[in-house]
């Protein structure tokens, strides 16, 4: 079960080695932790508890797999970093660079139950969006926190985006990817984490 909502706690930062593991590790060690945005606009943020990884060039669902280009540089860099890209020229999608070392796999946050902010994150959204679904699903976590492109290639460990330590061990369940049938064998592998009972992950 997730920590009970309410004012945010205080958390220890992350260091950089902390993130410098494989991308199957790291999704699910980021559940349960806060990613936090600090706009000028105000703070929004809250518990991680959807993930889903993406294992760098051999995995045909990762964006790495086509190669480094200047959408997907930041894959290719040190972990601990955020990569954003862009879909139906819609939603902006966060990532979290993963290892080890700069092995180009990454961390796809799919679903936040937010804990801060709400206010701004209602606004974000509109007025249709349920409480509980206003961070689920990739689009929406970048809608509701305010990250577009402008934001990629960003250190998650001090910058005005971060991600900060859990301070419980969620139960977790792992199952097949969300939208990737084009991988080929990798479409059925159990890459997507989510923290069970909990309301806000995006799909079941």
């Amino acid at each position: 079960m997730t920590r009970a909502a309410g004012a945010p706690a205080s958390a220890p930062a992350l260091a950089r080695d902390w993130f410098d593991r494989p991308a199957t590790t790291l999704a699910r060690e980021l559940l349960g932790c806060r990613f936090v945005h600090a706009a000028p606009e105000g703070t929004v943020g809250g518990l991680i508890v959807e993930t889903e990884a993406y294992r760098g060039p051999e995995d045909r669902a990762a964006h790495s797999a086509r190669g480094r280009t200047p959408r997907n540089a930041v894959m290719f860099g040190p972990p601990g970093f955020m990569y954003v890209y862009l879909v139906y020229g819609l939603h902006h999608c966060l990532n979290v660079v993963a290892g080890p070392g700069e092995k180009p796999e990454a961390v796809l946050i799919r679903a936040i139950a937010l804990d801060e902010g709400m206010e701004i994150a209602r606004a974000r959204r509109g007025p249709a969006a349920p409480e509980d679904r206003l961070a689920s699903g990739p689009g929406n976590v970048g809608a509701a926190l305010g990250i577009d492109r402008r934001h990629n290639g960003l250190d998650l460990l001090d910058g005005p985006v971060r991600v900060e330590a859990r301070d419980f061990s969620p139960r977790v369940i792992r199952g097949p990817r969300v939208g990737v049938d084009y991988a080929g064998a990798w479409t059925a592998r159990p890459l997507r984490f989510w923290i069970a009972d909990d309301p806000h992950v995006s799909r079941r």
